[in-house]
């Protein structure tokens, strides 16, 4: 099955960003939809026919929401596959048609963990039926397509249009919903294991995991002939990567590299400090009475190898300090803020990068 048409589609998702968008292209291009709880019901707000899931099973949703779709009606549509005739049979046999399209977000357990919830919410938002329907439908792309993130949408509805997704699409599609079940797993055992939040030095937990998503594709990595990427993690605390930039051109990797060594070194002091890190390599660490008489200092300390080095402060860099920085090539500077003037008197050159960077949320950089 190259290309795959949608006539069908089951729809459950918890963020419901671009819910109605979708649902109405999909009912006026005449695709049945199956749906849960709130998700039926917005689209029937808006005039969207829709097919509870609990018509289609004949078995009501129960246990205050827990059980909804976990049901072999549900899963033999979406895991039966269709280049098998006895598949095809049997789904005759049972009554069962096939989905051709499943979307499925799943319940905010990063979110609910964020806020400080108790220990028994946290728990209701761990989503089993979800990544259920997502895993099934992923395992099952020769015959289905699923559809994890509303970004996406917009491609369902030219999908619709085209023919529906060929198999290279569906597969893509996979890869993507089976990354983030994985994510969500993480997030939920991190949890259950306590880390990092409730792991002391003296009780450190047995496993940890680490789930990336890919933010940058960078020009090359620490030599030309490498090729790089900055990966974030998804619901950590704003840091690096998610720093604004303010003038200059595209972070490299070794801009990367640097600027978290300086900022860890810079945020390891309590007063107005000044780091300045070149190839990973401390050229000058200091503190002072303000952040122009720190950087005073660190560039001191060794100033042949400042140049074309980067610079943190774990203060506001003052206008004071911005003008001694114009006098040596710099490549980057990064601070929790600027001062009135000193980003204006740092943008009179044009290849540093002024990067605008929260302080940690613990001691020492992220």
């Amino acid at each position: 099955m190259t290309q795959l048409g949608i006539r069908r589609a089951l729809i459950s998702v918890y963020d419901k960003t671009g819910l109605a968008e979708l649902g109405t292209a999909l009912h006026a291009a005449g695709v049945q939809i199956v749906s849960t709880g709130s998700t039926a019901a917005q689209l029937r707000d808006i005039g969207v026919a829709v097919t509870a899931v609990e018509d289609l099973t004949g078995f009501p949703e129960c246990l205050d929401g827990r059980v909804k779709t976990l049901h072999p009606v549900v899963h033999a549509g979406i895991l039966a596959d269709r280049r098998k005739a006895a598949h095809l049979a049997q789904l005759t046999d049972l009554g069962i048609e096939p989905f051709d399209l499943v979307v499925v977000n799943l319940y905010p357990f990063r979110e609910t963990v964020a806020s400080g919830a108790a220990e028994d919410d946290v728990v209701e938002q761990i989503d089993i039926g979800g990544p259920a329907m997502v895993r099934a439908a992923a395992k099952n792309h020769p015959s289905v397509a699923v559809v994890v993130d509303p970004n996406r949408y917009p491609e369902i509805v030219a999908a619709v249009h085209s023919g529906g997704f060929d198999l290279a699409a569906r597969r893509d599609l996979a890869a993507e919903a089976f990354a983030h079940t994985a994510a969500y797993d993480a997030a939920v055992a991190d949890w259950f294991v306590g880390a990092p939040a409730r792991v002391t030095e003296e009780e450190l937990p047995p496993y940890l995991s680490v789930s990336l998503e890919r933010a940058e594709v960078l020009r090359y990595g620490e030599n030309p002939h490498q090729r790089a990427a900055l990966y974030v993690r998804e619901g950590e605390p704003p840091g690096l990567a998610n720093a604004e930039q303010l003038h200059g051109k595209a972070m490299s990797y070794n801009n990367y590299v640097d600027s978290d060594a300086a900022r860890r070194a810079a945020y390891d002091q309590d007063g107005p400090c000044v780091a300045i890190i070149k190839h990973a390599n401390p050229c000058g660490i200091a503190v002072g009475v303000d952040v122009a008489a720190a950087y005073d200092k660190a560039h001191a300390c060794d100033p042949v190898s400042a140049f074309g080095g980067v610079i943190a402060a774990n203060v506001p860099v003052s206008r004071a300090m911005a003008e001694r920085v114009l006098d040596v090539f710099t490549e980057v500077v990064v601070a929790p803020s600027y001062e009135d003037g000193a980003v204006d008197v740092l943008s009179a050159k044009k290849g540093i990068r002024v990067l605008v960077c929260p302080p940690p949320t613990v001691h020492g950089a992220e």
